[in-house]
């Protein structure tokens, strides 16, 4: 049996992707390994919590000798390393805490994974989830490929930039068994209410102000989550180790139109005049350092790997919405805190 680390699988892409490779691959032991800050969220797996196959442990990528012990008791066939702090204007108050988690946590695990597969990389892959905010900004064309340049703008993505360097240089000085792969902005069910879409889902809900920033003319490209899990299993087992994969939904949208269109189905779903929450926008203060547009060109995914998003926008759009409004108590649980309930019930501790 294939042994596979997740790191950070409690959160909101990783819980998708632990999701997907225990009921996808029973005869792999799936350990999902996260230090359960505020946003890692072990509701998001009970569905599988009971699998035979999955197994959880609470840790710290950042604790060296903590990382060691784990990989030499189990001795991992491959890693999928989500763990990471993620949030921008997080990085922007506290830069320190990015660099720890994202590369001092990186080197650590690549460290643990060269040691424990002492140069004998038959069968083992290290793999390394990054961002597409590590590229820097686009003008009004193009999109990011995977050549390129690197020019973070935010302590976040410096801090993404870096480890994904050192990724790439344990691959090109130790060939250890490495790929990479630099996604969009994602979106779905299980994400924590910082991040736009649940956070204003929530605030119309509850009449709250919707804080935009500038004059919402920021462009992203949006994944649906499940589709983003779907590229990361595809990449792990037949991705060429040494290469950088792009992943994107080829779904750009201005902050703004993005939040209208969000308007419009809330109100439609809590059976308001349509417009009503239009009100509720209140524009702020641009972000430091704030990317004008991003863009992922994912053609060499789909011509190496047949990859392509499966859910149209408007579909995934919609599903996620109606999920976070079903889920009421899941995001009750997470704005109180009180999610980290279920980690004591379940582990005792």
């Amino acid at each position: 049996m294939k042994k596979i680390l997740i790191t950070g699988g409690a959160g909101f892409i990783g819980s998708h992707v632990v999701r997907l490779f225990v009921n996808k691959y029973p005869d792999y032991q799936v350990y999902n390994l996260d230090k359960l800050t505020y946003a890692g969220n072990l509701e998001n797996l009970s569905d599988v919590d009971k699998m035979p196959n999955y197994h959880f442990v609470k840790g710290d990528i950042v604790d060296a000798s903590f990382i060691n012990q784990l990989f030499e008791k189990e001795q991992f066939d491959g890693v999928v390393h989500l763990a990471a702090e993620s949030h921008v204007d997080r990085s922007i108050t506290n830069p320190m805490e990015f660099i720890f988690t994202n590369v001092v946590g990186t080197v650590n695990l690549l460290n643990a994974a060269k040691a424990i597969w002492k140069d004998n990389y038959e069968g083992k892959r290290f793999y390394h989830i990054s961002t597409d905010e590590v590229y820097g900004a686009l003008g009004e064309t193009g999109s990011f490929k995977e050549t390129t340049p690197y020019s973070p703008h935010s302590p976040y993505s410096a801090a993404k930039a870096s480890s994904d360097h050192f990724v790439r240089a344990y691959h090109d000085t130790y060939g250890l068994p490495t790929v990479i792969s630099n996604c969009s902005n994602n979106y779905g069910p299980n994400q924590f209410p910082e991040k736009l879409i649940p956070l204003f889902i929530n605030n119309i809900k509850h009449n709250k102000s919707l804080p935009v920033y500038g004059k919402g003319i920021n462009v992203r490209d949006w994944l649906y989550v499940v589709d983003h899990a779907r590229a990361i299993d595809l990449i792990f087992h037949q991705g060429r180790t040494g290469e950088t994969y792009n992943i994107g939904g080829n779904n750009e949208w201005r902050n703004i139109d993005l939040i209208k269109k969000l308007i419009e189905i809330m109100d439609r779903k809590l059976g308001r005049p349509a417009g009503t929450s239009l009100a509720l926008i209140t524009y702020v203060t641009d972000r430091a350092g704030h990317d004008l547009r991003y863009a992922i060109d994912a053609s060499k995914l789909r011509s190496e790997l047949g990859w392509e998003p499966s859910i149209k926008f408007d579909e995934g759009f919609e599903a996620t919405v109606e999920w976070y409004l079903a889920n009421e108590a899941w995001l009750n649980n997470v704005t109180s805190g009180s999610y980290q309930d279920y980690y004591k019930k379940m582990y005792g501790e």
